[in-house]
């Protein structure tokens, strides 16, 4: 009795570190947040806010035919077999990009082993707590329907099943799960170690999941199935689509700023339906991928003086103990590298030297940004026009998305897909994803050269004239030009010439 209860106060002061360390970072992250930011490149911003209006005539101008296109049809692909060896579970972390990509591979592995794939369970983002599941964010009647030629497909187990839940695997050692897969497995690998299971139980869980299989060496028709799921099957949920449609819609619509200082924002019907009557303009989205979690694992300095870079290592110290081995770096050497993600105030540089003027309709992108509004102003300043999901939707409309992550990543994505064009802030799995799938599309991508940004700027006595000049000449090739895969890379970043035909 008595090790039973010093074993409860064990876990009640394990419990109690944990509240400690939450409040902590809770704390950390307001204090972060009323930091003092200054402008860094005061200088280029000076000659961004001065720049002409009027906009580079190419800049808009859609990507031409590369000889590529999409080619996901075989043609002569084997029908299904009569009888499924059994049922593939799989429980899938990270966030929404992680996922799809994860989705992707399940309907693979299912092919490969020939056994029923049961709809992905998406484990609970343990950084945005949402626990939000595949039919809250996917369409799974057209994921099914497309992919009903190529692979069985469940909602659910059956009843003698049913006993198989994340749950029962997160209890004890069962049999029926493989934990063992390595990342980026080979088929052969699946046939080897997961067919026995099936065979014997009828029932396979692999967790974890992610980049469990390769790249490489696998048949044509396996790597055109994963891009038919990911570009074609991996559809949202009809309100993200329509609330997406509607966003795009504001965003071409020249009248939207006048009619949005009205403070008529939560009765917008007769303005979106007034936009089929106005010449639709252009927009272009900017993914800001900078979070307290990319700033402060990147250990980089951002400007926010002492307090800021106490808070930065504070918090780094206590999620990762030690383990950021870009820390033993000196801002300087990161940024040569390229291996800082980008500022707001050093994307609206960006953005002002590749040729967008202030009257660019800009839609960010964007989850919580580190160090708030005052962080985004200079972005501001440079683009008066800038959107975001809160500007354009309603309350109203916001409501069945409010504080899920995945779903406001999914809404950003579909709004991305519409997008004349798409540039990141930094790599990244949105970044990534958005790459292939607007390659995939032949759609106007900008790939910041991050080695050649962080050198100059880095160099605090650069005129705007050799900025604008430098950063032309290093981006001539990275505006949506098909780039081959290279072997490792991934099927998804770069979908020629596994799933893409040369014509």
């Amino acid at each position: 009795m008595m090790n039973l209860y010093a074993k409860d106060r064990m876990i009640l002061s394990v419990l109690l570190f944990v509240v400690v360390l939450i409040c902590n970072a809770s704390t950390s992250s307001s204090a972060s947040d009323a930091i003092t930011i200054k402008p860094r490149h005061l200088s280029l911003l000076k000659s961004a806010l001065q720049r002409p209006s009027g906009e580079q005539s190419e800049l808009w101008r859609p990507m031409t035919d590369q000889g590529w296109s999409p080619c996901l049809d075989l043609g002569n692909s084997p029908s299904l077999p009569e009888k499924t060896e059994g049922y593939i579970q799989v429980f899938l972390d990270g966030g929404l990009n992680q996922q799809r990509m994860g989705i992707c591979d399940a309907v693979a592995v299912a092919k490969i082993l020939n056994a029923t794939l049961v709809i992905p369970y998406l484990e609970v983002n343990p950084v945005w707590q949402d626990s939000s599941s595949f039919v809250d964010i996917f369409d799974v009647d057209h994921f099914i329907n497309t992919l009903k030629d190529d692979i069985r497909i469940v909602r659910e187990l059956p009843e003698e099943l049913s006993w198989s839940t994340r749950e029962y695997y997160g209890t004890a050692i069962r049999e029926t799960r493989v934990k063992t897969a390595p990342v980026h497995a080979s088929a052969k690998w699946y046939r080897e170690n997961v067919s026995p299971v099936l065979q014997s139980f009828g029932i396979a869980a692999i967790s974890p999941f992610s980049h469990r299989l390769s790249f490489d060496h696998l048949p044509a028709e396996i790597q055109r199935l994963r891009c038919k799921v990911n570009f074609q099957a991996l559809r949202f949920v009809p309100h993200i689509t329509s609330l997406g449609d509607a966003l795009v819609s504001r965003l071409r619509n020249p009248l939207w700023r006048s009619r949005k200082d009205r403070k008529n924002v939560d009765h917008l019907g007769d303005m979106t339906n007034s936009h089929s009557r106005q010449e639709p303009g252009k927009f272009a989205v900017l993914h800001l991928r900078f979070d307290k979690d990319m700033a402060a694992h990147s250990a980089c300095d951002f400007g926010g003086g002492k307090a800021e870079k106490l808070a930065l290592a504070k918090y780094r110290q206590m999620i990762w103990q030690g383990r950021v081995l870009n820390s033993q770096f000196t801002d300087e050497e990161l940024r040569s590298q390229g291996r800082c993600p980008l500022t707001p105030e050093e994307m609206g540089l960006l953005l002002a030297a590749f040729g967008f003027d202030n009257n660019t309709r800009l839609y960010l992108a964007s989850h919580k940004v580190y160090g708030g509004e005052a962080r985004i102003s200079a972005l501001r300043q440079v683009f008066p026009r800038m959107e975001d999901k809160r500007s354009l939707a309603s309350s109203a409309e916001r409501a069945r998305i409010k504080g899920k992550a995945s779903l406001l990543a999914a809404l950003d994505y579909y709004v991305s897909m519409h997008s004349d064009i798409f540039i990141s802030a930094s790599p990244g799995n949105m970044h990534n994803a958005l790459v292939g799938h607007r390659t995939f599309e032949n759609l106007k991508t900008i790939r910041p050269n991050m080695a050649l940004i962080g050198q100059l700027f880095l160099n605090k006595s650069i005129t705007w004239v050799d900025f604008q000049q430098a950063l032309g000449e290093g981006h001539v090739n990275r505006q949506g030009q098909i780039r081959l895969r290279k072997p490792k890379q991934s099927i998804y970043t770069y979908p020629a010439p596994d799933c893409m035909c040369h014509v």
